[in-house]
């Protein structure tokens, strides 16, 4: 009987698309309390406020889904170690990552993000964790360029700004230019599914195996 658990989960908006997918089998578990709310309101499956350092669990999991938040802990390697530990033999974590060290600016201050990640950083430290790799990509390409060129010249022109209004100001919504950039996400998620790897991007997804 498959098991799954996303960690982090948030507010659920990952997660209801997991529930979809693994129907009653997958569990949000989150640090904290008024994400968790959220997710009530978006999924029925089991939620739990817990410690990512002292799951509740022994080796349970078929599958951990980690998205976008391994960057925010301060020892990435011991939290992939923890999970590594709810795993059954051969389970699988998938997880998310922001990508470039170079691209970091104001939006991972404003995000509490501890670092940014390169390829070979993140193998090794799968590697460490107790992982074999399946699949390590690029995601997100379409958003380098303009993130890129956002974020310099808003160091270059904003310098007086805080990281935290910087970065809401990038979040503005630009109609024509966020249904263009909604059309090449989805044509990148298609070559993601047919299991083709991107040569660059803003993120990275990655795949690792319990051994």
């Amino acid at each position: 009987h498959f098991r799954g658990i996303e960690v982090g989960c948030g507010t659920g908006n990952t997660l209801r698309m997991l529930a979809e997918v693994a129907g009653g089998s997958i569990v949000g578990l989150d640090l904290f309390a008024p994400g968790l709310n959220y997710a009530r309101r978006r999924v029925s499956c089991p939620l739990l406020q817990a410690d990512l350092r002292q799951l509740p669990f022994g080796r349970a999991f078929d599958f951990v889904g980690l998205f976008d938040v391994l960057e925010h802990l301060p020892d990435d390697v011991a939290a992939l170690r923890h999970l590594h530990g709810i795993l059954r033999s051969g389970g699988f974590l998938c997880l998310t990552v922001p990508a470039h060290r170079g691209l970091w600016s104001y939006a991972d201050e404003a995000g509490h993000h501890f670092r940014r990640y390169d390829k070979i950083e993140l193998a090794q430290k799968l590697a460490m964790a107790g992982f074999g790799l399946e699949r390590l990509t690029f995601y997100m390409a379409s958003v380098l360029p303009p993130m890129w060129l956002a974020r310099r010249l808003a160091t270059t022109l904003e310098n007086n700004k805080s990281a935290h209004d910087s970065f809401q100001q990038e979040l503005r919504v630009i109609p024509v230019f966020n249904e263009g950039m909604l059309f090449l996400l989805k044509l990148e998620a298609r070559l993601l599914a047919q299991g083709k790897s991107l040569p660059f991007g803003v993120s990275l997804l990655a795949v690792g195996q319990k051994l």
